[in-house]
């Protein structure tokens, strides 16, 4: 081979090498293009999300905007807000007053053995009860089930106050209570669920809406102000003419509780 040729060869060999590196250098260059967009898209993807978060994060819940929101009263009250809630016959002398919470487990236990006797004794017109409903436990174990059901509870007393007793009973039963640090009353679908296991408000379009609505939540919010002005420290707890009655355990102990506090 001459000297010449092999100079060619050699000439042609650093050409093909650099159009290589020039081929490899461009894919090099369009991968870290790739790799940057799509770190710069993640990143944005993420800052977008972080800042959906921190908006959802800021924005007022629904018992933030019924403290603002215009009060509607359930029919069958009276009083400041429509806080005051009797039931019974009016010339009943003496008014047995109720402090409940709706996620209380020891106010299930008490409607699971008193609430039957209570309503015939109201029905009988031995005395009226005066309901007033607490939150507490909202605070206690976080959530808004004692709230939600305190709202459904005004919208079934709009129906009536037999429709308020029966949805009352019957979400303090046995089958419907759930423990008190599950927050299931907080969903209105439950709430509903429940509610069908009473004539009155089975089927009942306007009563569905007011719960699905939150109608009364702005009355449950100052219906539990009642409560935490009143000094009371716990539910249930019963009182007639302003003094306490202790907590029966069975039927037979409310009764005898009760006369013993309309006799004296």
């Amino acid at each position: 081979m001459s000297a010449r040729n092999s100079q060619a060869n050699k000439a042609a060999a650093r050409e093909k090498l650099r159009i290589e590196r020039e081929k490899q250098a461009k894919k090099d260059k369009a991968r870290r293009q790739v790799i940057v967009a799509g770190a710069v898209v993640a990143a944005l993807a993420l800052a977008g999300g972080i800042g959906y978060m921190v908006v959802k994060a800021n924005q007022p819940s629904e018992w933030d905007k019924a403290a603002d929101a215009a009060l509607v009263a359930p029919k069958n009250t009276t009083g400041d807000n429509g806080t005051t809630v009797v039931i019974g016959k009016a010339d009943a002398k003496k008014t047995l007053e109720l402090y409940e919470d709706a996620r209380c487990p020891v106010c299930a236990q008490f409607e699971q053995t008193s609430g039957a006797q209570i309503k015939k004794d109201v029905d009988a017109g031995k005395y009226k009860i005066q309901f007033i409903g607490a939150t507490f436990l909202d605070k206690g174990f976080g959530g808004s089930g004692a709230k939600n059901a305190l709202s459904a509870l005004g919208a079934a007393l709009n129906v009536s106050p037999e429709a308020f007793l029966e949805y009352k009973s019957a979400l303090y039963s046995a089958e419907n209570h759930p423990e008190e640090r599950d927050d299931k009353f907080s969903k209105d679908e439950y709430l509903l669920k429940v509610a069908d296991q009473v004539p009155a408000l089975k089927g009942n379009a306007e009563f569905k809406k007011a719960v699905e609505d939150g109608t009364y939540n702005r009355w449950a919010i100052e219906m539990s102000k009642v409560f935490d002005k009143s000094g009371v420290q716990g539910t249930p707890t019963l009182k007639m003419d302003g003094k306490k009655i202790e907590t029966p355990q069975t039927a037979e102990q409310f009764t005898a509780a009760i006369d013993k506090a309309v006799a004296g």
